[in-house]
């Protein structure tokens, strides 16, 4: 699929009145030049051009912020929704969803080099930013008519914010314009999930009785088996074929 990427200069170039987007470029311009560690609060509000106690009351963390750039890039998405691929595959709608967010990523892209591989190092923050990132693809899913509330939704979530973190993997170090390398790695992950979903969804389609059972037993009510009644008023027996509930 031909795209043409989002220039970050451009993107980087306009200035911004929020001041929560404030402190997350602040952040960010920070992170480009130093180590994660070296990155001080106080060194943030100075970047920012605000102070320290204005900077608590937007956010209580370094975590926070980069919470604070998810928030960001969803709302730049979803402002830039259009109907022009509706009649497209899911598939289809999903690829330009994953590049239209690394499109909204890339006035970052230097900082988010350094760093990814030390919050891959923190099981805590990792775990953290997961929930953030759940949060923010139940959105994004929900933009493409995707269901993310019924009983696979959340396996639906999480596998797209998998999937973007290794097509993410391939990006920060794509440096060509067209970013060749990362579409390619997109498109043969969303094969992947692809076929993983449709088993997923076979196999819960086909388990749906099953499920019927364990439910009624788990509720404390006796599935109703079949049984033999004699009858005298008629004279004969009568099968009882009561449904399980």
């Amino acid at each position: 699929m031909a795209r043409t990427p989002v220039s970050p200069q451009t993107e980087a170039a306009a200035p911004s009145t929020d001041p929560r987007k404030q402190v997350v470029d602040a952040l960010m311009r920070l992170a480009a030049s130093r180590s994660w560690s070296q990155i001080e609060l106080g060194d943030i509000a100075t970047e920012a051009g605000i102070s320290l106690s204005a900077l608590r009351g937007l956010f209580p963390s370094k975590l926070a912020m980069l919470g604070g750039l998810t928030r960001i890039v969803d709302d730049a998405v979803l402002a830039g929704m259009s109907d022009d691929l509706a009649g497209e595959s899911i598939r289809e709608q999903m690829f330009d969803l994953v590049m239209r967010r690394l499109d909204a990523l890339a006035p970052y892209k230097e900082a988010l080099r350094r760093i990814v591989p030390v919050i891959r190092r923190d099981p805590l923050t990792l775990a953290a930013l997961n929930r953030g990132a759940v949060n923010s693809w139940r959105y994004m899913l929900a933009s493409i008519g995707v269901a993310t509330e019924d009983a696979l939704g959340s396996l639906r979530v999480q596998g797209a914010v998998l999937l973007m973190a290794r097509v993410s993997e391939v990006w920060l170090d794509d440096h060509e314009p067209e970013m060749s390398r990362t579409m390619a790695r997109l498109d043969r992950e969303l094969k992947i999930a692809g076929g993983i979903m449709a088993r997923v969804e076979d196999v819960h389609r086909l388990t749906a009785p099953l499920r019927g059972l364990a439910r009624a037993l788990c509720s404390g009510r006796r599935p109703r088996v079949r049984r033999r009644e004699r009858s005298e008023d008629r004279g004969g027996e009568n099968e009882d074929y009561a449904p399980a509930i």
